[in-house]
């Protein structure tokens, strides 16, 4: 059904994480776009703030819902996805490569011990 990258880990509220050394690349994996729907906007923080792991940092709006996007670290926000801001319905066009949502520098990789696998995840939401 959906493809889940092996280089990457997944929280339980479908954000991804791509670490790079101490940078985190964080986003909404296929299965969260395709339960939205079509988006219409999207709000993310911006380009300094802190993030802190377990709260809200943005929200995605679709013609079903409004939801929180959660962050699966705490840090600083390095970069801020502002194309994805400009045109949000094109978020499902490459949810784990152009349409990244923001790259923070991690205060501690080892936040991401709590994080899921592909296979994890995969049978996770597709046991739902």
């Amino acid at each position: 059904m959906f493809t889940y990258p092996e280089d990457l880990k997944y929280t339980d509220s479908h954000e991804y994480i791509r670490l790079d050394g101490e940078v985190a690349t964080v986003g909404i994996t296929a299965f969260a776009i395709d339960q939205l729907g079509d988006v219409v906007f999207i709000e993310l923080p911006t380009l300094g703030e802190t993030v802190s792991k377990g709260s809200p940092f943005g929200s995605v709006e679709s013609v079903k819902a409004v939801e929180d996007i959660y962050a699966p670290v705490s840090g600083k926000v390095l970069a801020v996805n502002i194309d994805l801001v400009d045109t949000p319905e094109k978020i499902g066009d490459d949810p784990y490569g152009a349409s990244w949502m923001i790259k923070v520098q991690l205060d501690d990789v080892g936040e991401l011990d709590t994080t899921m696998s592909a296979a994890e995840y995969g049978s996770k939401v597709e046991g739902h």
